[in-house]
């Protein structure tokens, strides 16, 4: 029983040790832009914050701006929040006894006195931070590294898989699905993997011309090179790489700009048509991970280099873009849909409704998040090991 477990603390440990430091370097950057987004524009906007803070709980270390904005790193590091003057809390909730105390000059500086408009732009800026972090990242991956490119050229078709289904044929070049230009296998087989019982329409090169087919990507499980599961939708196609094939074309500024709004794009699109999957019943909902599967992904792709571990970044960096703006009080989807209505009845919700919205709010995000760490610890090897 003790070397049981005197190993399940050794496996405790070497996951803790290979996970959490790329897992806070690349947190720490996404969480970083998108609260700084949410600063810069309140600063614009004439707002004063208190706050700054990466993580939650208490302080491990900080230090006063010259505005008296208190800049900290706190002991939890799974997110982070500027504290706006007139906040109640970390989440924007407004206190009325303090708004309603407030001298004329205090409400200058508060950001709940503030017009419908720069409050929408205020909350809507760390969205908007994320989204133009990984444009950044993904420019500068493809100015300075270059834009891999092997063409989606089937080698092989499985038999009675989808693909043969659909007619396909060894020497077939996928150019377009459902009108969307391919420019690469990887291309294809990161658009067909979120869209498994779709009805695909493929625009394939064959020979000298071009045909259509039509194709149903399967839901199955496959691994990874790191061996983790995933449940994705598969034609049953291989491209076979040969030697000095796989090449990485070099572009210059501007169309690594368009390239990383591109993909970004193309990030965003896949994340949706994932989640609406899930409500149609083509996908599973046991690929939503937590923090642990994110610091584990995050250690086994820092182990391929820093390119695999900025492109991660980007693509977090979205994924916490998107989450945000889901219409869910608590998040900044919320606040926008606060605002929204604000608009539309010309006065502000009243005290008792957003008071509800926000508890409803965090029984939502507290639902998720029990519901990832759950995804967690039936997905991580060595959680499953450990408490298995």
């Amino acid at each position: 029983m003790s070397d049981l477990l005197l190993n399940s603390f050794n496996t405790l440990g070497h996951g803790l040790i290979g996970y959490i430091v790329p897992f806070l370097f690349v947190l720490t950057i996404v969480v970083f832009f998108h609260e700084l987004g949410h600063f810069l524009v309140a600063r614009w906007a004439g707002v004063k914050v208190l706050t700054f803070s990466l993580g939650f709980g208490p302080e491990l270390f900080g230090f006063n701006d010259r505005h008296g904005t208190r800049w900290k790193v706190s002991a939890i590091p799974l997110g982070g929040y500027v504290k706006f003057f007139g906040d109640e809390s970390e989440a924007s909730t407004p206190s009325s006894e303090t708004l309603a105390g407030m001298t004329e000059q205090e409400r200058e500086g508060s950001f709940h006195h503030k017009k419908v408009g720069p409050r929408a732009a205020i909350v809507a800026a760390g969205p908007f931070a994320n989204f133009l972090l990984a444009i950044v990242i993904f420019t500068c991956l493809f100015t300075f590294f270059g834009k891999p490119s092997t063409s989606a050229r089937v080698d092989k078709v499985e038999v009675g898989s989808a693909a043969a289904a659909a007619g396909f044929q060894p020497g077939d070049v996928v150019t377009a699905i459902d009108g969307k230009s391919i420019a690469s296998f990887m291309d294809m087989q990161r658009y067909v993997s979120v869209r498994a019982g779709e009805k695909l329409t493929f625009t394939v090169k064959r020979g000298n011309g071009t045909v259509q087919l039509v194709g149903t990507p399967q839901l199955r499980e496959t691994k990874d090179p790191f061996g983790n599961v995933h449940k994705t939708g598969v034609l049953g196609l291989t491209r076979e790489t040969s030697a000095g094939e796989a090449t990485t074309e070099r572009v210059d500024p501007a169309t690594a700009l368009w390239l990383g709004v591109k993909e970004t794009w193309f990030v965003v699109d896949q994340t949706l048509s994932y989640i609406t999957n899930i409500f149609r019943g083509r996908a599973s909902a046991d690929q939503i991970g937590g923090p642990i599967r994110i610091a584990q992904i995050s250690g086994q792709v820092a182990t391929l280099g820093i390119i695999p571990l900025l492109h991660l970044a980007a693509v977090l960096s979205i994924s916490i873009g998107l989450l945000n703006l889901f219409p869910v009080p608590l998040l900044d989807g919320g606040h926008l849909l606060f605002y929204a209505a604000e608009v539309v009845r010309g006065r502000p919700l009243s005290d008792r409704a957003q008071e509800y919205g926000f508890r409803v709010g965090l029984v939502l995000v507290l639902m998720l998040m029990v519901f990832a760490f759950y995804n967690d610890f039936h997905q991580v090897p060595w959680l499953k090991n450990l408490f298995g």
